[in-house]
């Protein structure tokens, strides 16, 4: 029943992306662990797709993986805030 924060998925999506996993399949188990959560959990994302498009194709393919974790996590869960 405790609180739990996670802090941040941008690090959490990186780590996967440079040890190659599919942040797809990575991230619907974690919408499945937020669902099975017994407490509260406050998770936090950097919003990367409001500023400049990256030079490089892995700093887009990340851009757009970030704002597709972003979306799915958003979509599943009771409340978000958008901190700017």
């Amino acid at each position: 029943g405790r609180a739990v924060l996670v802090d941040c998925l941008t690090l959490w999506l990186a780590n996967l992306i440079f040890a190659e996993r599919d942040p797809d399949a990575e991230t619907a188990s974690l919408l499945a662990a937020l669902q099975d959560a017994a407490g509260p959990v406050v998770l936090v994302s950097n919003e990367v797709g409001l500023g400049l498009v990256p030079d490089t194709p892995l700093g887009r393919a990340f851009r757009d993986a970030q704002g597709r974790l972003n979306q799915a996590v958003a979509a599943a869960l009771p409340q978000v805030l958008f901190v700017a």
